[in-house]
């Protein structure tokens, strides 16, 4: 009797274990997609800037009411603009999805509670500022600038030490310093003479979208814990659509001169216009997957591997931007120099090292 039930026990751990190791293999291919969905989602929305009503009149000096857009409100105004639209359409895809699985009623539940106050808190700093700066500085500098913002995580691994005494040992400080190290490859190529006119000053803001999504992390991390990731998701993407659309674009419009009128014109002209908003429809589709799959592989897999499978996006960003953008569309400009790739692989050792220590893979091969 006891040899018969010795063997049931060991027969129950061996499947715990293949369904634990099951599992935690599906988490890391999770993580993985959620950085080839931020590489589409930043291709599609950055095409979709290019066609129709933006490449036709906005860039080319809009006039509204009299007022012809200047380079300062075609640079931030028009990267808010975007960021709006893109983050408001990848709301209206989470509400659908939530309705489709019967959620919509924990949507609504969660905005009163406290861990729907810290995503929409979370939501205001990733997206009216972290993602504006980061539309901005693509639009400037190109998809270069994609690996800058994956310094994320260690900007997040930094604040958490400071704000909750959270271990920074000298391995992650290594990933730091690694991190760094791409970014000044990156920004080596601002001195070659094909570099767009923008380049140094779009590097520059995607530190600024680097700085609010590694303070988001920080303060989501928190909400997420206590909420379904897909319900914190249409939280955060309808917070962010909601307040760049309502708020900070008529904010530029008012800066500029234009006023208010300005801005909502704007806005009617790039919700009207569908050759360009076909595209911010995909990306607005994929944007929810690169955040939701993100949360979801943290939660599989652990954060520290997540976020470093997440990471990866620093690759597929530039490479999907030159697959929808320099192949399938036919635009010139879209290859990067060969250090740019390299330094995309570098940033990804370094989020590697900052979210885990490397050696711990072949720990859990050997066991």
């Amino acid at each position: 009797m006891n040899e018969v039930s010795g063997a049931a026990s060991a027969q129950a751990v061996a499947a715990k274990k293949k369904l634990s190791s099951s599992f935690f293999k599906k988490g890391i291919t999770v993580a993985i997609l959620s950085g080839m969905c931020y590489g589409l989602y930043s291709a599609f929305m950055t095409l979709g800037m290019l066609k129709g009503v933006w490449g036709n009149s906005l860039y080319a000096g809009f006039s509204a009411g009299g007022t012809v857009l200047s380079l300062f409100v075609m640079t931030y105004m028009l990267g808010a603009l975007g960021s709006a639209l893109n983050d408001t359409i990848s709301g209206v895809w989470c509400i659908i999805i939530a309705a489709a699985k019967g959620k919509l009623g924990d949507f609504f539940r969660s905005l009163k509670t406290k861990p729907g106050a810290v995503m929409i808190a979370a939501a205001l700093i990733g997206g009216p500022i972290a993602s504006t700066a980061y539309v901005v500085a693509l639009q400037m500098a190109g998809s270069i600038i994609i690996p800058i913002t994956a310094l994320c995580p260690a900007i997040g691994a930094i604040l958490g030490r400071v704000l909750f005494k959270q271990t920074l040992n000298f391995r992650m400080m290594c990933g730091v310093a690694v991190c760094v190290l791409a970014s000044v490859m990156i920004g080596s190529t601002g001195m070659s003479a094909e570099a767009p006119e923008g380049l140094m000053l779009g590097i520059c803001i995607a530190f600024i979208a680097a700085l609010g999504w590694g303070i988001e992390g920080c303060v989501a991390g928190y909400g997420t814990s206590m909420i379904d990731s897909e319900i914190g998701i249409t939280i955060r993407q309808c917070t962010s659509g909601l307040t760049n659309m309502i708020i900070l674009v008529p904010l530029w419009g008012v800066l500029s001169g234009g006023g208010v009128g300005l801005a909502g014109e704007l806005i009617a002209n790039v919700w009207t216009d569908m050759p360009s908003l076909i595209f911010f429809i995909a990306s607005g589709f994929f944007s929810v997957y690169a955040y939701s799959l993100w949360y979801k592989g943290n939660s599989m897999c652990g954060a520290a591997l997540g976020m470093a499978c997440n990471g990866a996006y620093s690759f597929w960003g530039p490479f999907f931007c030159w697959i929808v953008i320099g192949v399938f569309d036919g635009q010139e400009g879209w290859n990067l120099a060969p250090i740019a790739w390299a330094a995309a692989v570098v940033m990804i050792i370094g989020i590697l090292l900052i979210a885990m220590n490397p050696m711990d893979l072949f720990r859990k091969k050997e066991a």
